[in-house]
């Protein structure tokens, strides 16, 4: 499995809502605080998105902190990764047609992924510079406007394949403005080579010279590149993604505690065990039951 895809498995929770809303001539609502992450794409008319983290009117892209509003044209996409309270206008004489989904997250143990994500994201419609993102468009809109025998199961599949294209091109779209972040890590073939490794290969002992000569590099220059684009030391992320890992095998698996702590890349019950309650603040076997 690849990077993006275990972010947002580690992540997820439940399945997808998606609906076609309609916003008559001076329509308004206000969103609150949500679970997850939420995305609207306009079909018909414009929508006006006011939130933090978005630009002003006729940017291309989301950038800057504070409030601000940008109206979003036919085609034109918003995710709002963190789930953030948000206010959406039909600001016209017309009606209004958009996309709605919403994708429950785990928001109490966020991947750092994500962190580099601002509060909204906006994506204007460009088929020529994300045509999977836009194709993926308009197989949903299609779905739910032609009303399809086994819309049920297509939907779903469809608002999983819209959340991967819409968080790529945040991705690339962060890229091209940072030097660091895990937009520019997942890009540097050095870092997502180790960062590959430690995902694919959890249980290995890894240490920060066998991961900085699996990527290529010496120790400290390893050490040095991987902190300033992750956002942490190799070993602290490893760690990060153990317990993660070992979290998520507790909440959907029935292994016994023993094949969990294996899988995590621990060797010790003893060792597994004071990780696991320092960071989840309780047992592994108390974390199941709840």
């Amino acid at each position: 499995m690849d990077l993006l895809s275990d972010v947002i498995g580690v992540m997820r929770v439940g399945r997808p809502a998606l609906s076609l809303e309609v916003a008559d001539p001076g329509w308004q609502t206000a969103a609150p605080v949500f679970e997850g992450a939420r995305c609207y794409v306009v079909t018909a008319g414009c929508v006006r998105v006011t939130g933090p983290g978005l630009p002003k009117t006729g940017s291309s892209s989301i950038t800057g902190p504070g409030d601000a509003t940008v109206t979003l044209q036919v085609g034109d996409a918003v995710l709002v990764p963190h789930g953030t309270a948000h206010t959406l206008v039909n600001p016209t004489d017309g009606v209004a047609r958009f996309l709605s989904g919403a994708y429950r997250m785990d928001q109490a143990r966020p991947h750092p992924l994500f962190h580099d994500l601002p509060d909204l994201v906006g994506l204007p419609s460009r088929p020529d510079r994300y045509p999977s993102l836009h194709a993926s468009i308009e197989l949903v809109r299609g779905e739910l406007d032609e009303q399809m025998y086994g819309r049920d199961v297509v939907l779903p599949a469809l608002l999983d394949v819209l959340l991967v294209y819409l968080i790529r091109a945040c991705l690339s779209e962060r890229a091209q403005s940072q030097a660091t972040g895990w937009c520019t890590a997942l890009t540097d073939e050095v870092i997502a080579r180790s960062l590959r490794a430690v995902h694919e290969r959890p249980a290995e002992a890894w240490t920060v010279a066998s991961l900085g000569a699996f990527a290529g590099l010496s120790r400290a220059a390893f050490a040095r590149r991987f902190t300033a684009m992750v956002g942490q030391p190799p070993l602290t992320y490893l760690t990060w993604w153990r317990l993660t890992l070992a979290a998520r095998l507790l909440q959907t698996t029935d292994l016994p505690l023993s094949a969990v702590e294996q899988r995590s890349g621990y060797g010790s019950a003893y060792a597994f065990a004071n990780a696991f309650k320092r960071e989840y603040g309780m047992s592994a076997g108390r974390y199941r039951h709840q």
